[in-house]
């Protein structure tokens, strides 16, 4: 049986404890080691990254395109390309296209994915 495990972090310097259940968790998804920096480094670092957990993503570049069923404005995050049919978001949440979390307030995606 795993017990605590006394760590220091590689960033700040301080100590911090490896729980048992923590090396039970790290050896259930098969991570062999243990890790290097305290939780609150580990948040740090990761919400610091560029589009790493809780970090800022940049936004989406959106496209404009004529709904093909209402003839309406549809924006969409890929650059139409006219062989597919592209939808607004109402059109497609009503052709049942929500269902999959596809739509969005404000833009709408082709059936063609």
């Amino acid at each position: 049986m795993a017990t605590d495990q006394t760590l220091r972090c590689r960033d700040c310097g301080r100590d911090f404890v490896f729980t048992a259940g923590e090396q039970e968790f790290y050896a259930s998804k098969g991570l062999t080691h243990t890790p290097a920096r305290c939780p609150e480094c580990r948040t740090a670092r990761k919400s610091s990254m560029s589009g790493g957990y809780g970090g800022e993503r940049a936004p989406r570049q959106m496209y404009t395109a004529v709904c093909s069923n209402c003839g309406g404005e549809a924006r969409v995050p890929f650059q139409p390309r006219g062989d597919k049919p592209v939808y607004c978001s109402d059109c497609y949440a009503q052709m049942g296209g929500g269902a999959r979390g596809g739509a969005r307030s404000g833009g709408g995606y082709s059936t063609g994915w």
